[in-house]
């Protein structure tokens, strides 16, 4: 430890990397007989407001003679320091080497995460390769949403687990405990010059046994050409595992607050979105249920703010009886409700009335594309009137903030498709000076666009992106067609859209790219300060693969996709 509190004067944020938050899990590494490392490719800021993570950890930890930890992906100025001062990678909780744990789990859910995956397991000393790896290494484990498409990863994880994956590592650590016993049992019958062969068994009975598991994939014993891999779901929230007892971070982090989460899925079904598509059937938890642990988790906490989470909190089919509920706590104990992703056609002026009583923070809105029809054929079940609609009642209440979410690049769009953007954007800003009761305050009126990214396991998973120029036309066009100075217009980067793209439909063979753009230096692509397309089309070109072929090509209907062998619905989806 004092070799890292040396480091840690010399790296801006340093509690990123010291532990010791209020509620973190501590155990006798002697009294425990697995521990894991629970890791997430990203920084604490991120990792700690991630509610998978925080999930697994309490599961992990729950179980007596597991001890699970925290790392995180340092950032570029730690990762220096670590290797100049030779320090391993380390948990937070104990901060011993990471390659002293048993099992090192990822949580992946972003393609452009992938090199700090490699990253991370170089720094703790450990083959970035699973085919360099020996028994003397840990298990290296990957879930999350982009296990959905484990191909591109295989070269470099032991183990994946598909969907969720609450009960999913239970049964992984009560098998690799009775694995691990009955490994110790042969030893002690073995003759002491058979006794390393025996130790050598142990990892590939594991993942021998572990790969007829249901939802895990196991990349050197299941052959996909034979066997399908049907994801992990858990059926009933209400009795599932929720962390009340979470984690108080030391530093601010990207969402600092208590969250709810009522439902997993979601009833919609647009065909762009990979989430509302692999997170089927939708599941909910009970108003009683999500009351009680929204109690449990502020006491526990101290937090002044509770998130309701969802892919579509409207779509609660009982948020008026659990908001009711919350408030008559939360009010008197001055504690503000937050209710993101909110839809248009079904916005509840009155409930938000209520919600922000006392600060109207701003509304978002994702109508997606700008014309009816293109909105139809994406399955994008909102009409103009209903945006409109939503606008006006919100501008009424006093909000004065609105933010429009649109893509470029969705398949069938024509310049008509984007122009009209720009004209429903007017049209919102007509919507406020129509209903306004306060002009003097102005009105913030922002369109955000990103590019279109075709997703494995939706309906536009064989259509192609549009090209990097092609996007920065429709984005240009778009700009000249906004004429107020009232409406705000951002886009997203092109360039880190055009290499998710390539990574999400991605085959084995890029692995070798991958690798090859962090051995030129690529760390958190998700950022903008360090992502460079000239080393990923660098790394393309030494392996001679053409990203195009992954990310702008239309997959034809008879093509076999490279993660045809998972599947996302069964009997049981809606």
């Amino acid at each position: 430890m004092e070799k890292i509190e040396r480091i840690l004067q010399k790296v801006q944020k340093p509690a990123r990397y010291v532990g010791g938050e209020y509620n973190q899990t501590i155990k006798d590494k002697d009294k425990v007989k697995i521990r894991a490392a629970l890791c997430f490719p990203d920084t604490y800021e991120i990792g700690m407001s991630n509610l998978g993570m925080r999930i697994l950890y309490g599961i992990f930890n729950n179980i007596e003679d597991v001890w699970c930890e925290r790392v995180f992906a340092p950032w570029p100025d730690m990762e220096s320091q670590l290797r100049e001062s030779n320090i391993s990678l380390y948990g937070l909780e104990s901060h011993d080497a990471l390659s002293e744990f048993d099992i090192i789990a990822f949580s992946i859910g972003y393609e452009l995460s992938y090199t700090n995956v490699l990253n991370m397991l170089d720094l703790a000393g450990i083959p970035v390769r699973s085919a360099d790896r020996d028994e003397s290494h840990p298990i290296v484990i990957a879930g999350g949403a982009c296990c959905y498409n484990p191909e591109p990863l295989t070269d470099f994880i032991d183990l994946f687990v598909i969907g969720e994956g609450e009960e999913a590592a239970v049964e992984l650590i009560d098998l690799f405990r009775s694995n691990k016993a009955s490994q110790s049992k042969t030893e002690k019958q073995s003759k002491p010059n058979s006794q390393n062969k025996q130790i050598k068994r142990e990892k590939q009975e594991f993942l021998k046994k572990a790969s007829e598991l249901a939802g895990i994939y196991v990349p050197s014993q299941n052959d996909v050409s034979t066997r399908v891999i049907q994801k992990r779901t858990v059926k009933d929230l209400d009795n599932a595992y929720f962390p009340t007892k979470t984690i108080v971070p030391s530093m601010s982090i990207v969402h600092d607050r208590a969250v709810l989460e009522l439902f997993r899925g979601c009833i919609r079904g647009c065909k762009f979105c990979a989430a509302g598509h692999t997170g089927s059937p939708r599941r909910i938890r009970s108003p009683n249920v999500l009351i009680r642990q929204a109690m449990e988790s502020i006491e526990s906490s101290g937090y002044d703010e509770i998130a309701l989470l969802s892919l579509s909190t409207s779509d609660y089919p009982y948020l008026d009886e659990l908001c009711d509920g919350l408030l008559k706590w939360c009010e008197p104990k001055k504690i503000n409700l937050s209710l993101p992703s909110l839809r248009a056609d079904s916005f509840n002026v009155n409930l938000m009335r209520r919600v922000q009583s006392t600060r109207k923070s701003g509304l978002t809105f994702a109508p997606e594309a700008g014309t009816q029809r293109l909105r139809d054929y994406i399955n994008k079940k909102i009409t103009e009137d209903e945006l409109l609609g939503a606008c006006a009642s919100a501008f009424a209440g006093g909000w004065n903030t609105i933010k429009l979410y649109f893509m470029l690049g969705l398949p069938s769009e024509t310049n008509e498709d984007v122009t009209a953007i720009a004209e429903l954007s007017h049209k919102v800003l007509d919507v406020w000076r129509d209903n306004t009761n306060n002009k003097k305050r102005g009105v913030r009126i922002t369109v955000s666009t990103s590019c279109f990214i075709p997703k494995p396991h939706t309906p536009f998973e064989r259509e192609p992106q549009i090209s990097m120029n092609e996007y920065l036309k429709r984005v240009e066009l778009l700009r000249k067609s906004i004429k107020s100075k009232q409406i705000s217009y951002n886009w997203h980067s092109p360039e880190q859209g055009f290499v998710e793209a390539a990574l999400s439909r991605a085959d084995k063979k890029l692995g070798k790219v991958i690798e090859t753009a962090w051995h030129m230096g690529a760390r958190f692509d998700s950022w903008s300060e360090y992502f460079s397309l000239k080393t990923w089309l660098g790394a393309f070109s030494k392996c001679g693969i053409d990203p195009d072929e992954y990310a702008t090509r239309k997959r034809t209907d008879s093509e076999e996709l490279p993660w045809s062998f998972i599947v996302t619905r069964g009997a049981c989806d809606e």
